[in-house]
């Protein structure tokens, strides 16, 4: 037989829950979380129909697709900054052929409401046994004693009066009871004569909502969403058929993949992080220019590389020139990313890692505006502080940039290993500089990842070549890299291994520090 302890414990336990379990539901039903989406300002709310729907506004029909489980999604897509429907066209199809991120940030999104709803209803829960402990078991006798059905009748319409009017049942789901519910029929049946792409065969499309001009809006979009998946999914694919040209690392050695100027083509991820298993790459270096305008509508460009290397401990990002204002840098820092600005960080097997941010933007255009903070001054401010920390005995193994000649100072004085960046969007270097105190450093500029033309890379295909390369260190140091070229056709050139001789470091007696350069000269800043 229970005790009375363990009696008055389960009676505890089911007030509680009688009024949390309610509750949290009650709160999660009518939840919805403002985020951004596909470049729209989007709210999600959960949904219990099995399908992830899509109110894409009044030009667009409504979507949905099957989530294979029982919770769903509604996201209702508010304004972006798009002006025209062939923009809108171009990114959603780089979306669409890399959807990770912004699925895993609508999954955040409702994992976030359950948790926030679980919490407040355990806390309200608490009133419950907070009750049943106040009025102490000689009042609850006695009311016990009062119940009748009259007064239970009355509390339970009270109760069911005070959940109508938190749940609002009548605010549920995109349709009220006047205007029905919406009618779904597959897309391929409201466009029988279009090709639907495998991946996209499951989605369901509201139907009488599609006009003729929808109609070529749709189709455009399945073109082009066709031939991007196919074309970045055949890059993908065919790169381990090139493994063999990719140097392998040593089992001393340790491989970062550098990437720069991606400017919102997620397409490419994939391609990037193909290469990076290829060449056995662990870590992953950011120089910047992720997005085109540093606007909160590329979150999806963040979203992208943050899931495709979502298993890296150690990812490390600044931001560009066009990265502009303070979200991309904020954004990448909640997501995870190591933000090493100003301060040097260590890396796996004692890879130091010292960071600096643009002080520049320049929009779309391929100017250059210096607000407050000189190149100049910036170039000195970050050799004084790589230099300070050579001097303390950390050298510097890698001064991650976004323009490479943002480190020439610290390079002149001998105080890092190697100065990477991207910006130029073609390959520059390595070139060998030797230092006002006789160690050797190199400089290294990276292509752009996307395949940018200026700020441009949304599209369905690449708009130049693409670049991504392999750093490799060995005790902490860089000791060469291998650049890696997709041409706009999906075919690789790999360039050999460029080895960093002689090594980083004091250099030898009488050894010149001239090194040679495909690019600009050094005093450039184009």
């Amino acid at each position: 037989m229970a005790s009375r302890g363990s009696r008055r414990a389960g009676a505890l336990l089911a007030a509680w829950a009688a009024v949390s379990l309610p509750a949290a539901a009650t709160v999660f039903t009518s939840s919805e979380e403002r985020t951004t989406l596909a470049g729209h300002e989007a709210v999600v709310s959960p949904a219990f129909d099995g399908y992830a729907t899509l109110d894409l506004g009044p030009y667009l029909p409504n979507l949905r697709y099957p989530t294979e489980r029982v919770l769903g999604a509604h996201i209702d897509f508010g304004k972006t900054n798009l002006t025209s429907f062939e923009a809108l066209i171009n990114r959603y199809t780089v979306i669409g052929t890399q959807p990770r991120g912004e699925i895993a940030k609508v999954t955040g999104a409702l994992t976030d409401m359950a948790v926030q709803s679980a919490v407040t209803g355990a806390v309200l829960g608490l009133a419950g046994p907070g009750l049943w402990v106040l009025l102490g078991s000689r009042r609850r006798a006695e009311l016990g004693q009062q119940l009748s059905g009259r007064r239970v009748a009355v509390a339970g319409a009270v109760v069911v009066v005070l959940v109508g009017v938190l749940v609002r049942p009548w605010e549920l789901g995109p349709a009220t009871a006047e205007q029905g519910r919406p009618d779904w029929r597959p897309l391929s049946a409201e466009l029988p004569d279009v090709t639907i792409p495998e991946q996209a065969q499951p989605l369901e499309v509201e139907a009488g909502l599609f006009t003729s001009g929808t109609k070529r809006i749709a189709e455009s979009l399945l073109d082009s969403y066709a031939k991007g998946d196919a074309f970045y999914s055949r890059v993908a694919d065919s790169v381990p058929g090139f493994a063999g040209q990719v140097r392998q690392p040593a089992d001393d050695e340790t491989v970062a993949l550098l990437v720069s100027d991606r400017h919102d083509n997620v397409g490419m991820d994939k391609v990037a992080r193909a290469l990076a298993d290829a060449g056995g790459a662990t870590m992953l270096l950011a120089a910047g220019d992720d997005t085109s305008t540093g606007s909160t509508w590329e979150a999806f460009s963040l979203d992208s590389l943050d899931q495709v290397f979502a298993d890296y401990d150690d990812r490390f990002a600044i931001t560009g020139n066009h990265d502009q204002g303070e979200f991309v840098g904020e954004y990448l820092a909640d997501l995870g990313f190591t933000r090493p600005d100003g301060e040097l960080v260590e890396g796996p097997d004692g890879i130091r890692v010292l960071g600096a941010d643009d002080p520049r933007s320049s929009g779309l255009g391929a100017w250059r505006d210096e607000e407050g903070l000189s190149f100049h001054e910036h170039e000195q401010r970050v050799a004084d502080r790589a230099c300070e920390y050579d001097e303390q005995g950390d050298r510097v193994s890698t001064l991650l940039t976004h323009d490479a000649n943002t480190g020439r100072e610290a390079l002149r004085r001998g105080c890092v290993d190697l100065v990477v960046g991207g910006h130029l969007h073609e390959q520059v270097g390595p070139r060998e500089v030797l230092g006002a105190n006789g160690s050797t450093g190199y400089t290294y500029t990276n292509g752009t990842t996307g395949g940018a033309a200026y700020a441009i890379a949304i599209g369905s295909k690449l708009r130049r070549d693409a670049m991504v390369t392999l750093v490799t260190y060995r005790e902490g140091r860089p000791v060469g890299v291998q650049p890696i070229t997709v041409r706009t056709n999906g075919a690789f050139a790999i360039s050999p291994f460029l080895p960093l001789d002689p090594p980083p470091g004091p250099a030898d007696e009488g050894t010149e520090g001239t090194g040679t350069t495909n690019g600009p000269d050094e005093d450039e800043t184009p």
